[in-house]
């Protein structure tokens, strides 16, 4: 039998010899870079600043509104699976609580961002990735390697940003979509959209609501519900001076193994941008996040029902400048944000704050291109931390860009690990927060390549991180409490590509991750509940007023337990789909997710939805 390693390895070289002639032919046949196809999209969280793809100088992956509306995910979950550097973690399907690691490091090391606003709970790290509807968003932004000297904490594995629906030239547009299928889902999103002058605006609505699938073999089905609701309001004045507004809000219902969860993830922020000069722009941003759980547990054999709050919010401040020097750009700003918790648990300390200045610049001295950035963060519960980067790009022609990075980073140690009340769980000892805890810290190299060509492009990028101070659970005398005691050596590899050639669309990825813990007991195993190994291949055809695709995703095994005892195996997902372009401004959708019924887990006992489809009507869209 072939292991997975051969697998990858087959698969990476299939890839590669596929590849080659289709690049050969791009660059004997094309004049030069457009940097306007899809496939050099303009990204802006790499550099705070618009650039396309290959002059971000960094490993990106763009999810553009026409890769979406093909694929049209069930979850933000599914959506990022098996992308470049990408690893998802869930208890199950619909809802259920999920984790995404990018390079190797740890949910509470990815960052999440909506149209710029960070959110994540204060008291857990990560974001709860598995609350947010997919369609109230109109692109995705993954920037994988260390972006701690632009966001600050928590930037270690690199940062995903979610983009709202932007308005449309002229108008009102409408867009609705009703839809359902497997498992009593039912699916409905409508929004409005346009500009009269100078004020852009756009909302939208969705309701998801699911019976479920058992996650526990022998289980009850597991139901979920999501209601979301998005204003995002613009005006430009005649100065060119600019002010907005957006709200987006989730609200619903999770039932899990145990009890059922009401929750609120919602982000909100107005803006003001002035033209300074004629090459100064000045933009103030305020914010607020908000993380809110509300869980009813069952009674158990363990003990009673029990009800628990936990609610977390983020304020925040910040003033960023750019200013352009011919090629030259400077970004340079100030930020001030504050944490709060509230509810049940009674955590010893509610608030902290955090005050950081950055700086970055991005110099273009053609063919070479450098990009510097420095930011220094005072946190009144961990206290101080300077993050850096340093990137270096060389165009050896018009197609071809080489790169090299070093950046550093840190994670935040959460209200959870500093603050948790002491717990007495009698022959089970005890547990209780440390309010010594330090940051864990990071560097990361990294080199790429990458090859850019009129409707073909492919990049390789191979990394090389050290992160020291990991926080983990330290027991003495039966005691325990949240230590710097770990220490972790991640690498990896990473091959991307994709091509839109005559009426096909195609996309793949190739990961190879070794996160190795360091130290302690299980120094020289891999770090618990990562895949060292995954694809992902996209292939759609348009057929006229028809479109068929689908998704191949492949991961590798991994352990459940720091020890490397507990192995779960690794799977191969096929996604079928295929569209129908009936009417104008009208189309249908047939969707067919597992359609292998593929029986996996990737947490150990929680199982995964198995064959479900899903077929939707929409308009307008």
């Amino acid at each position: 039998m072939k292991t997975s390693h051969h697998l990858a390895a087959q698969g990476l070289a299939a890839f590669g010899l596929a590849v080659l002639p289709l690049a050969v032919q791009a660059q004997a046949t094309t004049a030069g870079k457009t940097d306007t196809v899809a496939l050099n999209p303009m990204v802006v969280t790499a550099t705070l600043a618009p650039r396309t793809a290959d002059e971000t100088l960094s490993s990106v992956t763009v999810l553009d509104e026409a890769t979406l509306r093909r694929q049209d995910p069930t979850s933000v979950t599914d959506m990022l699976r098996g992308q470049p550097g990408v690893d998802v973690i869930t208890n199950g399907s619909f809802g259920k609580n999920s984790s995404v690691y990018l390079r190797g490091t740890g949910n509470e090391s990815t960052l999440l961002m909506i149209d710029g606003i960070r959110l994540r709970s204060a008291t857990a790290g990560g974001a709860a990735w598995h609350y947010l509807d997919p369609r109230m968003f109109q692109r995705a932004e993954i920037v994988r390697g260390p972006r701690g000297s632009l966001y600050g904490a928590d930037a270690v594995g690199g940062v995903v940003q979610l983009f709202t629906h932007e308005a449309e030239e002229g108008g009102p547009h409408p867009r609705v979509s009703v839809g359902g299928g497997s498992f009593n889902t039912q699916r409905y999103s409508a929004g409005l959209s346009g500009s009269s002058g100078g004020t852009r605006y756009s909302f939208a609505g969705s309701h998801f609501t699911t019976d479920g699938t058992p996650i526990r073999r022998d289980g009850e089905d597991k139901g979920y519900d999501n209601t979301s609701g998005l204003v995002r309001i613009a005006h430009t004045f005649e100065t060119d001076a600019e002010v907005g507004v957006l709200a987006l809000r989730a609200r619903g219902g999770n039932e899990y193994d145990g009890g059922e969860m009401d929750f609120v993830q919602q982000v909100a922020g107005i803006y003001g941008e002035l033209p300074i000069a004629s090459n100064w722009r000045s933009r103030l941003t305020l914010s607020e996040s908000r993380d809110e759980l509300h869980d009813q547990a069952y009674a158990t054999q363990w003990g009673p029902a029990s009800t628990s709050i936990l609610d977390t919010r983020t304020q925040t401040v910040r003033w960023q400048n750019t200013l352009a020097f011919g090629v030259h750009e400077l970004v340079a700003g100030a930020e001030y944000s504050e944490d709060r918790v509230s509810g049940t648990t009674g955590h010893d300390v509610t608030r902290r704050d955090n005050t950081a200045v950055f700086a970055q610049g991005l110099l273009d001295f053609s063919p070479f291109a450098l990009q510097a950035a420095l930011r220094y963060d005072d946190n009144e519960a961990y206290g101080e931390e300077v993050t850096g980067s340093l990137a270096l790009g060389y165009d050896l022609d018009s197609f071809h860009t080489l790169r090299a990075s070093y950046g550093t980073a840190f994670r935040a140690p959460t209200f959870n690990d500093l603050y948790w009340p002491y717990q007495d769980f009698g022959a089970w000892g005890s547990y209780q927060g440390n309010p010594d805890l330090r940051a864990e810290t990071s560097s990361t190299v990294e080199f790429g390549i990458r090859g850019q060509y009129q409707t073909i492009f492919w990049d390789l990028a191979a990394y090389h991180t050290s992160v020291d101070d990991m926080i983990a659970t330290e027991t003495i005398n039966n005691d325990s409490r949240p230590t710097n005691i770990n220490e972790a050596r991640i690498r990896g590899v990473e091959l991307s590509g994709g091509a839109e050639i005559q009426d096909w669309t195609l996309a793949a990825a190739l990961t190879w991750t070794d996160p190795e813990n360091r130290s302690g007991a299980n120094a020289g195993n891999r770090i618990q509940r990562r895949a060292s190994q995954s694809a992902r291949f996209d292939v759609d055809r348009e057929l006229g007023e028809w479109s068929l695709g689908g998704s191949w995703i492949v991961q590798g095994y991994r352990y459940n337990d720091a020890a490397n005892t507990d192995r779960i195996g690794g799977f191969g997902l096929v996604n079928l789909r295929a569209g129908w372009q009936f009417a104008p401004l009208w189309s249908a959708r047939l969707t067919v997710e597992n359609a292998l019924d593929k029986e996996y887990e990737t947490s150990r006992d929680y199982l995964n939805a198995g064959r479900a489809a899903f077929v939707s009507v929409h308009f307008g869209q």
